[in-house]
């Protein structure tokens, strides 16, 4: 469990960064130059994913709540929604008009779908901990960016070409999940 937990620690840590420790990270800009910092955060962030995972594969499934039959359905819908949210954080779309932060946004919602069908203690430090990193971090990239301008909605056309990718993506997830995470993501 200390690997996962410390695989959080070191995501949100290295993410916070931007937010909350702009004097260092000027610093290290500064040093390193704006190039190696930027390899040095990928580098972290590579280290947490891998981290996660072999935290997440090793540790203990010790169940901390029954999960009710419907828990399963409504977290695939909310899959499909955190995919959604997520492309639109890289493409055109109405959908930033009312979301200020599509990717933050579903990293939350990914958050809830995976803690509502999975009851265990992993699941509770993992999702329970990138999902409240994410809900912190939107309040503090407000008040560093200030106002928010809405963009212009795109085309029916732009719309649609960025669901279509977010779509294909959650088919390759599905179907790579359970390499990843070692769990089907629906049971058979």
């Amino acid at each position: 469990m200390i690997w996962l937990f410390l695989g959080v620690v070191v995501w949100s840590g290295i993410h916070f960064l931007p937010t909350l420790g702009r004097p260092l990270r000027q610093r290290l800009i500064t040093a390193w130059g704006a190039g190696r910092y930027r390899l040095a955060f990928s580098v972290v962030v590579v280290a947490s994913i891998v981290l996660i995972v072999v935290g997440w594969r090793s540790a203990p499934q010790v169940a901390l709540y029954q999960l009710p039959p419907w828990s399963g359905p409504i977290g695939f819908v909310l899959m499909i929604v955190a995919f959604v949210l997520f492309g639109a954080a890289h493409h055109d779309t109405a959908i930033k008009r009312f979301v200020r932060h599509p990717q933050l946004m579903s990293l939350l919602v990914w958050s809830i779908s995976h803690l509502i069908t999975n009851g265990t203690t992993r699941a509770l430090l993992l999702f329970g901990g990138l999902g409240l990193w994410a809900l912190i971090q939107m309040p503090l990239i407000n008040a560093r960016e200030g106002a928010y301008t809405k963009p212009d909605a795109p085309g029916l056309k732009t719309e649609l070409k960025g669901l279509a990718i977010s779509a294909l993506i959650f088919v390759v997830a599905l179907l790579l999940h359970p390499y990843f995470a070692g769990v089907a993501p629906i049971p058979y």
